[in-house]
Formats: C-alpha cells, sequence, structure tokens
C-alpha cells in the first residue's frame, strides 16, 4: 500500500470513527435533549451538529474544484434556529457525512497533488483533510461531552470507562497491564 492509499485509509477510518462516536451520543438523547445547554450563551447538541453539516456540505461539495467556502453557505445562521427534532437533525447529519464520504472516494492518484481552496487559501489536499479531520473531531468531542453533561450517571460510555482500563486490558491482552 503506497503513502496515499495509506493515508486515505486511515483518514476515512477515523471520519468513520468520530461519526460512531456522534451517532452513540445521539441515541442517548431524546428530542428535548438535544436542545439542552449550559447556559444561555452556549450551543446546544442541534445547534453544533447544524454547524457541522453547513460546513460539511461546503467543504465537500465539488471539493477538487471551487473553494470550500460556498457563496450559498450562512454560516452565521447555522448557529441560530436548531433543528426541531433529533430525527430531522440526523437526517442532517446523514447527508453531511454521505457528502464527506463521497467526496473522498474521488481521491485518487490522479488528484492527490491537486491544491484544495478553503476561503481563498489554498491547501494540499492533505492539509485541507487533516484541517476537517481536527475541526469534526473537536465538535464531536463537545457532542460527546454535553451528551454526557445531560445523562449523568445514565450516560453509557463511548469507549473505556472509567475503572474498566483492568478489565478491558485482560480482554484485549489477556492479563492486566503491569
Amino acid at each position: 500500500m503506497n503513502f496515499q492509499e495509506n493515508y486515505l485509509s486511515n483518514v476515512i477510518f477515523e471520519f468513520h470513527r468520530y461519526k460512531t462516536m456522534g451517532d452513540n451520543t445521539f441515541a442517548q438523547l431524546t428530542d428535548e435533549d438535544i436542545l439542552w445547554t449550559y447556559s444561555e450563551t452556549d450551543n446546544s447538541i442541534a445547534i453544533i451538529v447544524k454547524h457541522l453539516v453547513g460546513n460539511m456540505l461546503s467543504r465537500w461539495t465539488h471539493f477538487l474544484t471551487e473553494d470550500g467556502e460556498k457563496p450559498w453557505r450562512d454560516r452565521e445562521m447555522e448557529f441560530e434556529a436548531p433543528f426541531a427534532s433529533k430525527n430531522e437533525m440526523i437526517a442532517a447529519w446523514e447527508k453531511g457525512w454521505n457528502c464527506l464520504f463521497d467526496a473522498l472516494k474521488k481521491i485518487d492518484a490522479s488528484n492527490f497533488d491537486t491544491k484544495i481552496k478553503i476561503r481563498d487559501e489554498e491547501h494540499t489536499l492533505t492539509e485541507a483533510v487533516n484541517r476537517q479531520l481536527a475541526h469534526y473531531a473537536s465538535h464531536v468531542g463537545q457532542l460527546v461531552f454535553i451528551g454526557k453533561m445531560i445523562k449523568g450517571p445514565q450516560w453509557k460510555s463511548l469507549s473505556i470507562p472509567k475503572g474498566g482500563s483492568n478489565a478491558f486490558n485482560k480482554k484485549m491482552f489477556g492479563k492486566d497491564k503491569i
């Protein structure tokens, strides 16, 4: 496997991992939960998802030939009027991720050296993809943290739960870590 194939395989894996973390967070929440905010100046899960979807659709639509900041995107509106229901939010979430994954499928050896523009700033393809991976990871982390705040003791951990390292290591390695 060459560098390009390995890189693409890895970033696709990581994007799927973050999408799954979001999916598993949403599975624990209600319609009311997605609108919860810690304070009036904070963003709800529904608003963060609206922003992520707006970013995904803008960045990944025709990403090899057009600037990633599309003229039709209204970023400020992404932080107003949250989705009305969890189902509406999840439908938009899926649309954003599908746009991203469809775009990544179009990358190959013939276009890997294409320069990508975001807000008229030129990036290598690797830089542009890494920029979005980091952006989405930070927001998915927010979604998970807010979900955990909302659910409190009813939260089902998405990773190794606190106090569960030894059991995890035993399962993975057949023994406790020393």
